[in-house]
């Protein structure tokens, strides 16, 4: 058994990570929580009154904050997938020992150098309906000039073109990196034995490379859920609310409009949302073990 001291001496190691722990992680969760449960007072400035439920039933009772909800899972449903898929692809793409294989790693890196609000100015600058480059590109296809980000039907597939275009080459290296890992002498061997590239893929490759795959399906989750910037610079939450995402929603609820309760209580929203879904992703993912 551990005597004493060792078991002092082990909780005093760990008293740094437990204190930060408790600092950055448990109290901005409480604090939310119990912001959630609050509304501000205008006689007092900075006084919290509680009210328990009152803000959720007022978002409940809110046709936008529901419309809010379906974009944000409408986006995550197409973006998650796909952002996963074509990272996924690159992934094998540069795993490959071709030559220029360089050049096109080089290429596929670029994006992750670029912060998103360049991005997302250089992406606006080029889908401008009247001088961009892309309908300049589409008028030499002698296809007729497209709206995109002012049209409510095509700015959220914009946003999640834009949200694409820089972050799958970064989902891209963990997914190589598990490539890395699996052994060229599987691969050697069912090749001798007369298997094909796609049956090499299904049975030996992605069964060796669900763990990254998982990683990478839960972390691109919690980021796209929390996707704002786009939004921010590009659509203000537009056309007719098409790209309103809850964490932009609650930006314009606490810092615009000045209900803190009610944009904290989106947040808790939002966050249960990502608990749920990642909940669900490891649900699938030990059934597909088993």
């Amino acid at each position: 058994m551990r005597s004493r001291s060792e078991t002092l001496a082990a909780y005093l190691m760990l008293a740094p990570a437990l204190a930060a722990l408790a600092i950055f992680r448990i109290y901005p969760i409480a604090a939310t929580v119990w912001g959630s449960l609050c509304t501000e007072s205008f006689v007092v400035a900075g006084k919290q009154i509680f009210v328990g439920a009152a803000n959720y039933v007022d978002l409940m009772k809110d046709p936008i904050f529901w419309k809010t909800i379906w974009v944000t899972i409408k986006l995550n449903l197409v973006i998650n997938p796909f952002q996963v898929c074509l990272a996924f692809g690159l992934a094998l793409m540069v795993n490959q020992n071709f030559r220029g294989i360089g050049f096109y790693r080089l290429l596929f890196f670029i994006p992750i150098g670029v912060s998103l609000p360049i991005a997302c100015v250089v992406w606006r600058i080029m889908l401008d309906p009247n001088s961009g480059l892309i309908d300049s590109l589409l008028a030499a296809l002698r296809i007729p000039n497209q709206p995109f980000l002012i049209s409510q039907n095509q700015a959220l597939w914009c946003i999640v073109a834009i949200a694409s275009w820089k972050g799958v080459s970064f989902w891209m290296i963990f997914l190589w990196a598990g490539l890395q890992d699996v052994p060229r002498e599987l691969q050697e061997a069912a090749k001798i034995d007369g298997a094909g590239a796609v049956q090499r893929l299904l049975r030996i490759t992605l069964p060796l490379l669900k763990r990254p795959l998982l990683f990478v399906l839960v972390t691109d989750t919690a980021v796209n859920f929390l996707l704002f910037v786009p939004m921010f610079l590009l659509t203000g939450g537009g056309p007719s609310y098409s790209t309103n995402v809850l964490m932009y929603e609650a930006y314009k609820t606490g810092f615009v409009y000045g209900e803190m309760g009610r944009a904290l209580a989106i947040v808790m929203v939002m966050l249960t949302l990502v608990v749920a879904t990642v909940i669900i992703q490891f649900q699938l993912f030990r059934q597909e073990q088993s």
